[in-house]
């Protein structure tokens, strides 16, 4: 099973200290390690974003910020467990070296049947 993880938080005027990124490394090379990352990424901080959409045969494009937003999007995780439970030990762990607040969302991934 794979899902990917979208972490989002309030916006920071800061990028991470160098002891934040040196303890999210870690947790990266250990799930790297261990088999059970695929990969990361984080987002540009303060990022605006831009909307792509679709609807009516018409697509519109709008520029962020958004004023609805209250949070951004930090960036992703994607993840190969053997089940959801996993997914979340793993997606808690995450949330721990982050430390302050945020939030995971956890969405399985289709899977071609081989």
């Amino acid at each position: 099973m794979r899902y990917i993880s979208l972490f989002t938080h309030e916006a920071r005027t800061t990028p991470p200290t160098q002891e934040e990124m040196a303890t999210m490394g870690k947790l990266i090379e250990e799930g790297m390690e261990a088999g059970w990352l695929i990969v990361t990424e984080g987002v540009a901080g303060g990022s605006p974003g831009t909307r792509v959409h679709a609807s009516g045969g018409k697509i519109s494009v709008v520029d962020g910020p958004f004023a609805e937003a209250k949070e951004v999007i930090g960036g992703y995780a994607i993840m190969r467990v053997g089940s959801k439970k996993e997914a979340i030990e793993l997606t808690k762990k995450f949330l721990e070296v982050v430390g302050g607040s945020g939030t995971c969302e956890l969405h399985e991934l289709y899977e071609i049947p081989a």
